[in-house]
């Protein structure tokens, strides 16, 4: 089975990610391929930080590897919290402390669209190619639900009355912006096999 490295140390997204691709490849995350770095997110758009991550993990390793670069844009505050989305309330990337700022700014506004637009950037053989997966929904008042992690309390996906804190894995794979993303990657390689 063909490896591909997910430049990524978040265990939650890497299950996530495992339940899309995991029967064509075999995906081991940073920690699971020795490499124990922090890879910075400078840049404004999802873009530059999706592509900043799968370069420099091809960088250090020349093997075929991608990243991903998820935010969660509020129509209300003008696509906030954007890229900033897991650094929202400060740097110890607190998922209730995030929560809690993002619902404070919105107050009781009735303007509560949102979506959570992901980029995936793939380096294979040298070469990048990027994919987007967005998902529509709403922001609600209060926190629902116990699964995911990061929004996943506050945010119902378009077609659904369950945040994604509320459903499974699988449940959520049928709206996620994440899934939606890797399909076209899945897509894609198996375009080039």
């Amino acid at each position: 089975m063909n490896t591909l490295i997910f430049a990524t140390n978040n265990q939650h997204k890497a299950e996530e990610v495992r339940q899309v691709l995991g029967s064509i490849f075999d995906i081991i995350t940073l920690k699971e391929a020795g490499i124990d770095i922090e890879i910075p997110e400078p840049h404004v758009t999802l873009e530059a930080n999706a592509s900043e991550k799968s370069t420099t993990i091809f960088n250090l390793t020349q093997q075929n590897c991608f990243s991903e670069d998820t935010g969660l844009e509020v129509d209300y505050l003008n696509g906030e919290p954007g890229v900033k989305s897991a650094r929202y309330a400060g740097d110890d990337r607190s998922f209730k402390a995030n929560m809690e700022k993002l619902l404070q700014k919105m107050g009781e506004t009735e303007n509560r669209t949102a979506r959570f637009r992901t980029i995936v950037s793939l380096i294979l053989e040298k070469m990048e190619y990027q994919f987007e997966g967005i998902c529509e929904g709403t922001i609600i008042l209060k926190e629902r639900g116990d699964e995911g992690f990061g929004y996943d309390p506050i945010f119902i996906p378009e077609g659904s009355y369950l945040t994604f804190a509320e459903m499974s894995i699988q449940e959520k794979g049928e709206f996620s912006h994440r899934k939606k993303a890797m399909d076209k990657l899945i897509a894609f390689l198996q375009s080039k096999k």
